[in-house]
């Protein structure tokens, strides 16, 4: 949800700041004071293309500042944290646009591509009004509404997982033929080389114990005779009979200590150490003995242990690993060569599996296309009726599925949709994206979102002008829709029809005035009595009547 938008130096708005919640928004103003401007600034934070002419006059660069909260928006969530954007539930865009046409993008305070911004935006605001960026009018937009007006999460998923899997079994099929046809060798040749490889790994022990205890004993041998010495040495010091030795030494401590530890008790503490390591001691001099046991200067073991670690490291230079990786690049082998050992019987085998994926591919896309039909059939009537409420009479709106010309099992199933429209009776319905008038483009998407409220993942809508053209009781019909789409998401409209503006739970009203020659514009939130005026002022223009008062008060009563 948006929850602040800060906008500097574009077109004519010097600065302004606006807090959004949750419910039904309504912008309105004077003609020409700038009220889309603030369409137009989330269209550029959605990713639009830059525009230098949206710079203020004398101004270097516009910036644009956008704040929203990501508690509902799971699909946000799990994007910043793929692209490494995330910061918790909340969400910051931020976009500069020079005047010398530059522009550049953050997310979170972290420099962004023009495509992750609109990437980001694509699932926080959708845009719907008198432009062509509008999500949709894409068909995979389209695609993905009906879907979930459907709610068909576990019937797509079949479809996908069974087209992932035969498109990996039709990887792992030619890769096999690759490797039979002679690219990168021939499979007798590469099998050779690979017993080769194998048979040279398997003549040494290359598992990482056996490279441990070989290093090891490699150093041992090589200094043994400094070994030994040190043995011999510590030995004389611990076994020896001279005055020198450790063991008579601290018995002659311990023999003075205690004549004298009457005198003071805590000397029986320091006896007692002096006994445990008098303990030590001599279990220490038995391990020296079965290690100087051990030791014994052998130059032919060590030119074997030397030869048997060069041999290691020459191994380890060839297959491009560390001595500790030789085993898993003998398995990574082995492994190879029994796929090659086996390569016919698993084509065989592969051409099977392949038909039977594609066969279960076709009957969950089977599936699939008949609960779209269902549902396009659903939403076609439940569409067309509001679109008759939203004064279009004799409109009509039809959900065509056609079959998806892909030749391959398709994640996304076995059909397209395209969301065709007649604005007028007799009119034959062509593409929404082609549909040419404004008002009418932004009332059949009114139409749309309504008829599968609750569906449409984004949890922003932004609605500009969408009551272009309109009056009286459909007007009053337009706002209602946009109040009841307001109870599940967060909608934001631009408008200039007081029964529309009257349904908004906030209201900004945008003025514009001169200062010092140049045209500027100011956007500000109405309170109860502001409101008031501002709806009397857009029943009765510039002369505010006690008539049109009294209709104000009338139409805020009935939206509330």
């Amino acid at each position: 949800m948006l929850t602040h938008l800060a906008i500097r130096d574009f077109a004519v708005v010097t600065a302004a700041e606006l807090e959004f919640g949750a419910g039904l928004t309504v912008i309105s103003g004077e003609t020409g004071a700038g009220k889309s401007l603030l369409v137009d600034a989330l269209g550029f934070l959605s990713g639009q293309r830059a525009d230098s002419g949206m710079v203020r006059h004398g101004a270097e660069r516009a910036e644009l500042h956008a704040e929203f909260d990501l508690a509902a928006s799971d699909d946000a969530r799990q994007w910043l944290r793929e692209e490494e954007f995330d910061d918790g539930d909340a969400c910051q865009l931020r976009r500069t646009l020079r005047a010398d046409g530059g522009s550049r993008a953050w997310i979170n305070g972290r420099p962004a591509t023009l495509s992750q911004l609109a990437a980001l935006a694509g699932r926080l605001v959708e845009i719907h009004g008198q432009h062509e960026h509008q999500a949709l009018l894409s068909r995979p937009s389209q695609l993905a509404l009906l879907d979930a007006f459907g709610g068909h999460d576990a019937l797509l998923a079949a479809v996908s997982g069974a087209a992932q899997r035969w498109s990996a079994l039709l990887r792992e099929r030619d890769t096999l033929t690759r490797a039979r046809e002679g690219r990168p060798g021939d499979v007798t040749e590469r099998g050779e080389w690979l017993e080769h490889q194998l048979a040279e790994l398997d003549r040494e022990p290359i598992d990482p114990a056996s490279i441990a205890d070989l290093d090891a004993s490699h150093r041992r041998q090589a200094h043994s005779a400094g070994l030994i010495a040190a043995c011999d040495s510590a030995l004389a010091r611990l076994d020896g009979d001279d005055s020198a030795a450790l063991p008579r030494l601290l018995q002659q401590l311990r023999g003075e200590l205690v004549r004298m530890h009457e005198h003071e008790p805590r000397l029986a503490e320091v006896d007692a150490m002096l006994d445990a390591a008098a303990i030590q001691l001599d279990e220490a001099g038995l391990l020296l003995e079965r290690v100087r046991a051990d030791l014994d200067v052998d130059p032919v073991q060590l030119d074997e242990l030397e030869r048997r670690l060069t041999r290691l490291h020459e191994l380890s230079r060839k297959h491009q690993v560390a001595p500790e990786g030789l085993e898993a690049q003998r398995d990574a082998l082995a492994a190879e060569l029994d796929s090659l050992r086996n390569a016919a019987v698993r084509l065989q085998a592969l051409d099977g599996e392949i038909t039977a994926a594609g066969d279960g591919w076709r009957k969950a896309a089977e599936v699939l296309g008949k609960a779209r039909t269902k549902a396009g059939k659903a939403l076609s009537k439940a569409t067309t009726a509001l679109i008759t409420e939203l004064g279009m009479g004799g409109g009509h709106f039809e959900v065509a599925l056609e079959p998806a010309e892909t030749g391959r099992p398709d994640p996304q199933g076995a059909e397209r949709v395209e969301f065709l429209v007649s604005a007028n009776a007799g009119q034959p319905p062509r593409p929404l994206r082609k549909v040419a008038s404004g008002g009418e483009l932004s009332r059949i998407s009114l139409a749309i979102e309504v008829a599968a409220l609750g569906h449409d993942a984004v949890p922003t809508m932004v609605f500009d002008e969408v009551d272009s053209g309109i009056g009286g009781a459909t007007a009053e019909i337009v706002g209602q829709k946009l109040r009841a789409l307001g109870q599940s998401r967060q909608v934001l409209c631009v408008t200039h029809l007081p029964q529309v503006a009257a349904q908004g739970h906030a209201h900004y009203r945008v003025s514009k005035a001169a200062s010092d020659g140049v045209t500027q514009s100011a956007v500000q939130q109405l309170d109860a009595r502001q409101r008031q005026e501002e709806l009397a002022r857009m029943l009765g223009g510039v002369e505010v009547s006690t008539e049109a008062r009294a209709a104000a008060r009338r139409l805020l009563r009935n939206a509330s």
